[in-house]
């Protein structure tokens, strides 16, 4: 009997920590569709809305999460893909993306400056303007 509730416990514990692992994941491949156009806008507004949070809001941890997560998915989606690397868009995306990641990763409890903001909305818009030119 002890062999047989010992089992079942790990069945539920593999379950679970399966479960809880590809919630990010599933909900992330969502966002990005491969195609690129599409996946760079998704992830313009996706990163415009979390810089955008008040300091105070205490949803700016989640959405600092999932920008962390949409910044590593959409790299390692479009890193090796050549007919992309060239585009002027795909190298100021990658400029903005790693600035944002920087700061992430160094100063994780604090807001984005004004300072980083204002450069990203400017790339933002860059990257905008050069996926409407096809570029």
């Amino acid at each position: 009997m002890k062999r047989y509730l010992s089992s079942f416990f790990s069945l539920i514990l593999v379950v679970l920590i399966g479960l809880t692992g590809a919630v990010p994941a599933a909900r992330a491949a969502t966002v990005l569709t491969g195609d690129y156009r599409q996946d760079t806008a998704a992830v313009v507004n996706n990163l415009r809305e979390s810089i955008q949070l008040p300091d105070d809001s205490p949803a700016r941890s989640a959405a600092q999460a999932e920008a962390r997560q949409l910044i590593g998915d959409f790299t390692a989606r479009y890193r090796r893909d050549g007919s992309v690397a060239k585009l002027n868009s795909y190298t100021t995306m990658r400029t903005a993306l790693n600035s944002l990641a920087g700061h992430y990763s160094s100063y994780q409890n604090r807001p984005v400056p004004q300072k980083l903001r204002d450069r990203l909305e400017q790339e933002f818009k860059q990257i905008e303007l050069s996926l409407s030119r096809g570029s």
